[in-house]
């Protein structure tokens, strides 16, 4: 993701505050929303669902830490990042912070680029959560994605560059195979074994046959011959 797909709740009481950092984050490209109270805040995060929450601890009427817990109680998609952004450093304030399921604690006052280290950090652990979690989603629905090409094997369904392609049974396991673990060799026998089954005699050149109608309908260049071991899927 790019910086500009990532949006960013600041949450503090005072306006400079919110208008200095605002700044800086906003000139390396980021969205920014800004609130000056803790109930405010919790109002646009179930709005816009931001990915990284910077969070004030020292709010009159609710404080940070109240903030946070509240915002941990809400289905905002998979739950943003927040880091407690406060001049207070004592080890019980973050230890209350960390207990009320902050991410991290930022202690200010702190120079603009070493905050936006600290930002790009924490966004890109938010963004390596979500890549999980897709694929976690995508081995429960029974998906293989590997670039623009996308393998539904509950369906027997290959899209290619956004056109369905179709393909005989033996095809397509063979491609399904090859391209759950893009660059390792699968060598002849696993192939053989995996796709068309240890009791199934079939010729020497089956693999090879399937292997050119692949190519053919897929795209040489993901396919490579290894020769005297097997084929493997190139990964781009």
């Amino acid at each position: 993701m790019q910086n500009a797909d990532y949006k960013i709740l600041l949450v503090d009481d005072e306006t400079d505050v919110l208008e200095f950092i605002g700044y800086n984050l906003k000139k390396e490209g980021f969205r920014v929303y800004t609130a000056n109270s803790g109930n405010k805040a919790i109002e646009i995060a179930r709005e816009i669902y931001p990915h990284l929450i910077l969070l004030d601890v020292m709010m009159p009427d609710m404080d940070g830490i109240e903030t946070c817990e509240e915002i941990r109680k809400l289905e905002i998609g998979e739950n943003p990042m927040v880091a407690f952004l406060t001049a207070r450093g004592e080890d019980y304030s973050q230890i209350a912070g960390f207990s009320a399921g902050g991410d991290d604690y930022i202690t200010k006052p702190i120079k603009p680029k070493v905050l936006i280290s600290r930002v790009k950090a924490l966004l890109k652990r938010t963004s390596q959560k979500e890549d999980k979690l897709a694929e976690n989603k995508d081995a429960e629905n029974n998906i293989i994605r590997h670039g623009d090409l996308k393998i539904d094997k509950e369906r027997y369904m290959v899209i290619h560059e956004g056109s369905e392609i179709s393909l005989p049974r033996k095809e397509f396991d063979l491609l399904a195979l090859l391209v759950s673990k893009p660059d390792k060799v699968f060598s002849r026998d696993e192939i053989y074994s995996k796709v068309w089954g240890e009791d199934i005699v079939v010729g020497d050149r089956t693999i090879d046959v399937h292997i050119r109608k692949l190519r053919e309908k897929i795209g040489d260049q993901y396919f490579q011959t290894i020769k005297g071991v097997g084929y493997k899927f190139i990964s781009k």
